[in-house]
């Protein structure tokens, strides 16, 4: 199974930063921001949207279409959406993957299946995952009114300059209530990822950068994160060189104050740009999804395999 640090950045969730920190004393329904709302959605909603990477069911269910790893799995799945667009369209959008990597499985993995094969496969996996971890709560009227709340926000958004969240929408809403759940889930991910791209865009951060950033942020050396240990060492030394030479890192070899500030920035925006589907939400039903989703989120979290 990957690490948290593998399925975190390619949606642009990133885990949690100083910005907790900043936030963690406003209520985030009463009286709060809407940045700090949607931070606190993002934790409620992000162990449902990583079931995909998190759980085996979901690569049982492709692996039954005849992929043989990980990897094509997951481009399998995450692009399907798309369609059969070309490794170039997918590398663009995932934005966070060294040069060559998309096109070692786009268009590949498109001579074992279909998207709409794909699409269903990791849907009834993810669904499968989901009632083997929360068990009875699946069968509730909370689980239910959350799948129902959660929809609503997850489909009210513009789409505009949202790819991923627009290829998502294309998708028809599912009528099995853990299945609209999941779908709810993954289209406000890849809302939230849209944003943090162009968060990330605004710095100047690219998408191996991101990573590097994410990782100094973490006290973790970059050379040790999942997404980039495995890249050649001239490679990821060129990246890192470059984020010195512009002051995101130190001589000491960790982020310099500059660069905590620019994580800091371009989490304060993918916030700020992950708000609006809450807002078509009245704040009582803010605060009945919320607690709806608080008991999930600790059974999935506990259920990840790098809890």
């Amino acid at each position: 199974m990957l690490a948290a640090s593998i399925v975190y950045l390619t949606t642009g969730g990133d885990d949690m930063t100083n910005l907790d920190k900043q936030f963690a004393s406003t209520d985030p329904v009463n009286g709060g921001t809407m940045r700090s709302m949607a931070r606190r959605m993002f934790e409620l909603v992000e162990p449902i949207g990583v079931i995909p990477y998190s759980a085996d069911e979901p690569n049982e269910a492709m692996f039954a279409l005849g992929f043989t790893n990980y990897w094509d799995t997951y481009f399998a799945g995450r692009a399907a959406p798309l369609g059969l667009v070309p490794a170039e369209v997918v590398d663009a959008l995932f934005y966070n993957f060294a040069p060559g990597e998309v096109a070692r499985h786009i268009p590949k993995v498109w001579r074992k299946t279909t998207p709409e094969a794909a699409i269903a496969a990791r849907q009834l996996g993810c669904v499968r995952a989901l009632q083997r971890i929360l068990g009875d709560h699946v069968g509730s009227p909370s689980f239910a009114r959350a799948a129902q709340l959660l929809t609503t926000a997850a489909i009210s958004a513009p789409v505009e300059g949202r790819p991923m969240y627009a290829a998502l929408r294309t998708l028809p809403i599912p009528d099995d209530v853990v299945a609209r759940l999941f779908h709810a889930a993954s289209l406000l991910r890849e809302h939230r990822g849209d944003g943090h791209i162009a968060a990330l865009m605004v710095e100047g951060v690219g998408g191996l950068e991101a990573h590097v950033l994410l990782a100094l942020d973490m006290n973790m050396p970059a050379e040790k994160f999942g997404r980039i240990h495995h890249l050649p060492a001239a490679q990821l030394a060129a990246v890192i060189g470059g984020m010195r030479d512009r002051g995101l890192i130190g001589d000491d070899g960790w982020l310099s104050d500059h660069g905590r500030a620019v994580k800091r920035r371009v989490e304060s925006l993918t916030d700020d740009l992950a708000a609006r589907p809450y807002e078509s939400l009245e704040p009582g039903e803010l605060d009945e999804l919320i607690e709806a989703l608080e008991p999930l989120a600790t059974l999935l979290l506990a259920a990840q395999p790098w809890s």
